[in-house]
């Protein structure tokens, strides 16, 4: 039987940008909502802008604790939502990341650019190598993740991934839909492969 639990804390990483299609504003708005429905705490990068607004926006509109945790550099009236539950502030990027990661629980990754796909490579990365043991899922509106999923694919074909690691994350278009699947999450079998040279180079 599977078991479904409720995560105390999800981190979402996300595109700051204003300038994208109204169904990813809307669609980080709407999984802001179902986070706060669900009685999880919403860790996010802070901003105000883009996709990171309106999810904090879902959230708190659905009476949502929101922390968001911002370098100084992006501290600042103009870059930061303006109602936060929580605001921490750290001086460089890789403190931002490691301090999200321990307030969370689980990870989501909405559409976005090169800071999304860095986050959510090291937080796949972390799990590959059995540094964590969290879900991680993707919010694939129009199909956004589909090139990337793609790719990913390609590089289990040619050997590069395991098949295990296929069971590390989670997409799909549905923000209920897969926050109940990460709820379900189990740490597939097998990873400690990657640590040995018994199965290849991978």
């Amino acid at each position: 039987m599977v078991v479904t639990r409720r995560l105390a804390s999800v981190c979402v990483f996300c595109g700051s940008s204003d300038d994208v299609a109204r169904e990813y504003l809307e669609a980080a708005r709407q999984i802001g909502d179902a986070i706060a429905r669900r009685g999880t705490t919403l860790v996010y990068g802070g901003g105000g802008t883009g996709l990171m607004g309106a999810l904090a926006n879902g959230a708190l509109e659905s009476g949502g604790r929101v922390i968001g945790v911002l370098t100084e550099q992006f501290d600042t009236p103009v870059l930061r939502h303006p109602n936060l539950s929580e605001r921490r502030v750290v001086p460089t990027m890789h403190e931002r990341k490691a301090l999200m990661s321990d307030l969370s629980e689980g990870f989501v990754a909405l559409p976005g650019g090169f800071g999304t796909f860095e986050e959510l490579f090291e937080i796949l990365c972390w799990a590959q190598l059995g540094i964590h043991a969290r879900p991680i899922g993707l919010l694939n509106t129009r199909s956004y993740f589909g090139p990337l999923l793609a790719m990913i694919e390609h590089a289990r074909a040619e050997g590069f991934i395991y098949n295990e690691h296929n069971g590390l994350y989670f997409s799909d278009p549905d923000p209920d839909a897969l926050l109940d699947r990460m709820g379900e999450y189990q740490a597939p079998a097998g990873l400690d492969r990657w640590l040995s040279r018994d199965g290849g180079e991978g």
